[in-house]
Order: C-alpha cells, then sequence, then structure tokens
C-alpha cells in the first residue's frame, strides 16, 4: 500500500491574470534597459515575478467582498474600528496607528524614540528599519547568532538573538543608549529564518532587568508562528493563531507591513502598549500619512487587512504557504544548487557566492546572478547581497557575508507547475555558471541603492 500522503493548497482558483510571454531576445533587451536591476524591469516583461512576497498576494472572496464595503469617511472610519479591533483581537497590541506601509510605521517610531548617537540592537538589519534608525541618528548593531551569517548551517531558528552579545552592548554603552532592540519574526535577510519563542522569552527576561523595550517586525510573523509550531518542542499542537498571540506578548510594540502575512497589496500598522508613544504616534501621524483613523490608506484597504489578518493565521494556509516554499528549495537543491539552509519562510535564498565563486563582491554575483536568471526564463528574482547592504558612513560597502538571490513567492498567486519552471530555470544557469561575468554598478541613488542602481556587463 502506498503510504505517501501528498498535499493541496486550500483554495480553489476563480479568478486569473494572463501573463505575457517573452522570447529570450525580448528578455536580455529588457534587462540591459533596465540596467541589470530586476527592480527596474517594467512587470509586464516578466512571466513568474518574484521579486517580492510585498504586496502581491491574492486577496480572497472574502477580502474582495470586504472591500465594496469599506467606509471612506476622512474622519472616524466605520472601517479604522474594524480594522484597529482585529489587530488587538489576534495580535494583542493596545493602540494602533494605521499607516500607508511598513516603512511609514518605521519612520514615525524612529524619530519617536531614537535620539542622536543611540544604540538600537538587532536581529540582523533590514534595509528600510536601518535607514530610518539611522537617518534618526541612531546605530545599528547586529545581535544575531553567528550560525545566520552562515548559509550551510541547519540551525532550526538562525533569526534567534545572541543574549550575550545584547549584554556586551548594555555594558559599554549603557541601557539608557538602547531605546529598544528590534526583533524580527521571520528574518529577511538571513533567509526567511525564525527565532524561536525560548529565544525570545529569555530576551524578554533580560530587556525588562533593564528596562529596554522590545519592538517587533512583525511582518511575517505567522510564518514565524508556523515555524514554532513545526520545530518547537511544547508547540506541535497549538495553534498558529496562539503561537502569533504569545510572540507578541513579549514585545513592547510593533511594526508590520501588512503587504505581507496579512496578504493585501497595501498597507501597515505601528502598535504600541504605551500610551505616551500613542499620543506621539498619533501627532505625527497627521504630519506624514494621514489622519490618525486612516493613516494613509483608503477604508476598503483596512477592512481587507482586518480579513487578512484572520485569514493568514489559519493553520491550512501557512502549512500550504511554507509548503509551497520547501517545495522550491528542495527542487533546487535536487539540481545541486547551493541554497541557505534551512529553506526559509517567504522564499528560497540562493548562494550567489557559493554558485558564482570566481565573482568578488565587487563584481555583485547576486545582482548579476538575478539578471541572467531573468535573461534564461523571464523570473524575476532580487538580489539580497552588496548592493542592499550599502555603504558605511565613510563611504565604504558593505560587505555582508551572505551574498543571496531571494526567491520571494507570493501568497497564492502560484502554482507548483510554475516553482518546477524555476527551479529547472536555475538549473540551467547553473549549467552554465563558469561562463558567468560580472557586472559594475555605473549609477547609485543616495539611499537604498538596491531599488534604482544602474549595472553593465563586465
Amino acid at each position: 500500500m502506498n503510504s505517501r500522503k501528498s498535499w493541496a493548497e486550500p483554495y480553489k482558483i476563480k479568478m486569473v491574470e494572463l501573463l505575457k510571454m517573452t522570447t529570450k531576445k525580448d528578455r536580455l533587451s529588457a534587462i540591459k534597459e533596465a540596467g541589470f536591476n530586476t527592480f527596474l524591469l517594467k512587470s509586464e516583461d516578466v512571466y513568474i515575478d518574484l521579486l517580492t512576497d510585498s504586496g502581491t498576494n491574492a486577496m480572497s472572496d472574502i477580502q474582495w467582498g470586504a472591500f465594496m464595503t469599506g467606509d471612506e469617511a476622512y474622519a472616524g472610519s466605520k472601517s479604522f474600528y474594524k480594522f484597529e479591533a482585529a489587530v488587538q483581537k489576534y495580535y494583542g497590541y493596545k493602540y494602533i496607528i494605521p499607516t500607508h506601509q511598513g516603512r511609514g510605521a518605521e519612520n514615525i517610531l524612529s524619530k519617536i524614540l531614537i535620539k542622536k548617537g543611540d544604540i538600537v540592537p538587532g536581529n540582523m538589519y533590514f534595509t528600510t528599519t536601518r535607514l530610518h534608525q539611522e537617518l534618526a541618528g541612531g546605530i545599528f548593531k547586529d545581535v544575531i547568532i553567528d550560525e545566520a551569517h552562515d548559509p550551510l548551517n541547519e540551525h532550526p531558528f538562525k533569526g534567534n538573538i545572541d543574549l550575550e552579545k545584547v549584554e556586551v552592548l548594555i555594558k559599554t554603552y549603557g541601557a539608557e543608549k538602547i531605546p529598544y532592540i528590534s526583533v524580527a519574526t521571520n528574518v529577511n535577510m538571513a533567509g526567511g529564518q525564525p527565532i524561536s519563542m525560548q529565544n525570545l522569552r529569555d530576551l524578554r527576561t533580560l530587556t525588562q532587568k533593564h528596562n529596554i523595550r522590545i519592538i517587533h517586525d512583525m511582518t511575517r510573523v505567522a510564518e514565524n508562528a508556523y515555524f514554532i509550531q513545526q520545530r518547537e518542542e511544547g508547540y506541535s499542537k497549538v495553534p498558529v493563531a496562539d503561537i502569533v498571540k504569545e510572540i507578541c506578548s513579549y514585545t513592547d510594540g510593533a511594526t508590520m507591513s501588512a503587504k505581507k502575512d496579512a496578504l493585501v497589496n497595501i498597507g501597515g500598522f505601528l502598535a504600541t502598549n504605551e500610551w505616551d508613544v500613542f499620543e506621539e504616534a498619533r501627532n505625527l501621524v497627521v504630519v506624514y500619512e494621514g489622519l490618525h483613523t486612516y493613516g494613509g490608506l483608503a477604508g476598503r484597504d483596512m477592512e481587507a487587512i482586518a480579513v487578512g489578518i484572520k485569514e493568514s493565521l489559519d493553520d491550512n494556509h501557512q502549512h500550504a504557504r511554507v509548503g509551497q516554499v520547501e517545495y522550491l528549495g528542495h527542487k533546487m537543491m535536487e539540481y545541486g544548487v547551493p541554497i541557505v539552509k534551512p529553506i526559509g519562510g517567504h522564499g528560497v535564498f540562493v548562494d550567489a557566492k557559493a554558485f558564482l565563486p570566481h565573482l568578488t563582491q565587487d563584481q555583485y554575483p547576486a545582482q548579476t546572478l538575478a539578471a541572467e536568471i531573468y535573461i534564461d526564463s523571464g523570473v524575476r528574482t532580487m538580489e539580497r547581497g552588496v548592493v542592499s547592504a550599502g555603504r558605511k558612513d565613510t563611504g565604504e560597502n558593505y560587505y555582508p557575508n551572505l551574498e543571496l538571490v531571494r526567491f520571494t513567492i507570493p501568497r497564492r498567486v502560484y502554482t507548483q507547475a510554475h516553482m518546477d519552471v524555476v527551479a529547472e530555470s536555475v538549473a540551467n544557469v547553473y549549467e552554465r555558471r563558469k561562463k558567468i561575468k560580472g557586472l559594475k554598478m555605473i549609477y547609485e541613488p543616495k539611499y537604498l541603492r538596491f531599488f534604482q542602481a544602474r549595472f553593465e556587463k563586465l
């Protein structure tokens, strides 16, 4: 008897979007015009778009139905109160400020909490988060465990914080110079790696001793909760929704890009349990986003987020969502392609250093590889390496240990067949990897250069 048990997505397709099919000649022309930067490609020239999982999700019929009930009142929208109630119910935070997306929340939070010269520890940087911290006068310090910087290390919770590193910072700078510790669930730049509940619990004990806040970057908290359910002792029978609630309970506030886990195309929020922080945020959101009861969002957006939060916490949804990522990762490994292990929550991260060992980081191997994959098949991915890392105040490049290409899978968008095409394309490029030449940067913007930089072939 066959004991194999297959799984399938817990939904059926109700509407489709037709894709443009391109030739290799078309793609060569498009990538040259885009300066070998996949961010500058036109979406109509992309076959399978794995650039990001941010705002690229498919909404459910219930979300689309909620869209039609949006209250577009400028002040006191009914939709805001539904949105607020959903955040309070499922995440447990007291006070909610809506923003147009996550970086809007990061901007407001940084302006409120960070003073010039402050130290902000975190479990690996994220691009927009670190920039907002730096623009506010803060200095980011990486306190993630060392295993996170090794793509081959199979530690189940590579997003964990090294508590000894935190204690060294407290001793060196003083607790009063640390406004908060930035804790991301499912660490993006490490390859979508989760933090364990025990590590978060231990961090909470440490920070309470020194009266230091924990601010939660909860963009992919439900995916992190799923990994806790699968990997951490004592949680195998605990629903994802309950795990998420517990994660949030160990933190003092959060920034959220609802464009990821909450299954919408736009939106985010700042959450806090502190009245004083809320009062200041409520004032600043009016300056930078919109009134505190819409924060740059339409009523219909807030309605969709309220529904999406609930849908994201469904165990079956997370099983299928993370399962699709794992499927792609295993297919790549079958072809011998070097990827970050364990396979992450929102995407597969290919190790560009190992893929193109003949290229130095100054030749931008991850940027190069992303361009080559697009040329091969029309699959769009994203660089997460030296280009994304940016420059120090001295003008020198940051040279991260991880030089990665991110294959980010939107939620509820692509099929298993799409994943097969992606894996086969990467395998094709891998076969001719020794012939691939690097890039040089010919245009660099001042901030977040990976979005708009341009390159040419060496």
